[in-house]
C-alpha cells in the first residue's frame, strides 16, 4: 500500500485543495486527518474504507470525511481526483458521519476553481474564501449516494475472511458453502453473524458489492456482457439485477451524470 501525504496545513486556513493522479490499483494505507475532507472523482472510481462502511465513489460524486476519520483508498481504476481540506470550525452545518454525495455543475466548478486560484502565484484570498463559503453550502444540499457497504469490524476473523474473499471475487460462481468452508465456519454460523454484524444477509452484501464493481467496469467503457459474466450473470438477470437497484439498465447508466440528471427519464 502507499501512505498518503498531506499538505501541510495552517490552523488560520479557512480551507485547502489538492489535484492528484493515481493509476488504476494504488491503495493507500488507513489514515485520518485533523481535518475534514472531500475526495471528489473527477474520472475514475474510488474505492473507499471509512469505518465500518466501503463507499464507492464513481466519477462526478466525492466522499465526505468528517475530521479524524480513518479511511483507506483504492483505485478501481485510473483516478483523477480533487481533494479539498476544510477546518473543522467551518463546517459544523454538515454531516458528522462519512458520506458519498453528488457533484453539480456548480460545485464542480467550484472545486476547479479553487485548485486553480490556489496553484497560482498570487492567490485572491478574498474569492477563495467565498467559494469556499460557497462551496461548503453547497455540499450541504448535495444529493447523497447509495452505494455504501457495510463492513465488518475484524473482531470475528472468519466474518472478516468471508467479506475480503468476496470484495477479491464477487462472482455468483462461488457459493456461500464455499466461502463458509475456505473462511472455516459453518453456513449457519457466517449467516448469524452476517445478520447480527452487517445488518443483511450474504446475498445482499454480495449484491451491493457486485453492484460496485459493476459501476466501476461502466465507468471504464467495458461492455455490459462482460462485467455480467464476471460477476456469475447472464446478461439479461444482471440488467434486471442492476434496474431493480440502482434505477436504470446498465445500457442506460452513465456513471458521469448525477442521479438528478437521469430522474426525468426515469419517470413513468
Amino acid at each position: 500500500m502507499t501512505k498518503a501525504t498531506p499538505p501541510e496545513l495552517r490552523d488560520a486556513d479557512k480551507g485547502h485543495s489538492l489535484a492528484r493522479r493515481y493509476p488504476r490499483g494504488l491503495r493507500i494505507d488507513p489514515h485520518s486527518h485533523t481535518w475534514a475532507q472531500v475526495l471528489y472523482a473527477v474520472s475514475g472510481v474510488m474505492w473507499v474504507e471509512a469505518g465500518r462502511e466501503a463507499l464507492v465513489v464513481p466519477p462526478q460524486r466525492a466522499v465526505w470525511l468528517p475530521a479524524g476519520t480513518e479511511h483507506s483508498i483504492h483505485m478501481m481504476s485510473d483516478v483523477e481526483m480533487r481533494n479539498l481540506y476544510l477546518h473543522e470550525r467551518n463546517v459544523g452545518h454538515l454531516s458528522e458521519r462519512s458520506d458519498v454525495f453528488e457533484i453539480n455543475g456548480l460545485l464542480r466548478e467550484l472545486i476547479a476553481s479553487i485548485a486553480e486560484h490556489e496553484q497560482a502565484q498570487s492567490r485572491d484570498e478574498d474569492y477563495l474564501a467565498a467559494a469556499y463559503r460557497l462551496a461548503m453550502l453547497e455540499l450541504q444540499h448535495a444529493p447523497r449516494s447509495s452505494l455504501r457497504i457495510p463492513l465488518p469490524d475484524a473482531s470475528d476473523r472468519r466474518l472478516d475472511a468471508l467479506c475480503r474473499a468476496v470484495i477479491a471475487n464477487p462472482s455468483n460462481a462461488i457459493s456461500f458453502e464455499q466461502h463458509a468452508a475456505q473462511a472455516g465456519a459453518s453456513v449457519r454460523t457466517l449467516a448469524r453473524l452476517f445478520t447480527r454484524e452487517l445488518g443483511i444477509g450474504f446475498a445482499e452484501w454480495r449484491r451491493q458489492v457486485q453492484l460496485a464493481v459493476a459501476v466501476s467496469g461502466l465507468a471504464e467503457g467495458r461492455a455490459v456482457g462482460s462485467i455480467a459474466r464476471e460477476l456469475g450473470y447472464l446478461p439479461s438477470s444482471f440488467s434486471d439485477m442492476f434496474r431493480r437497484e440502482l434505477g436504470a439498465p446498465p445500457t442506460d447508466f452513465d456513471p458521469h451524470t448525477t442521479l438528478a440528471a437521469r430522474a426525468p427519464a426515469d419517470q413513468p
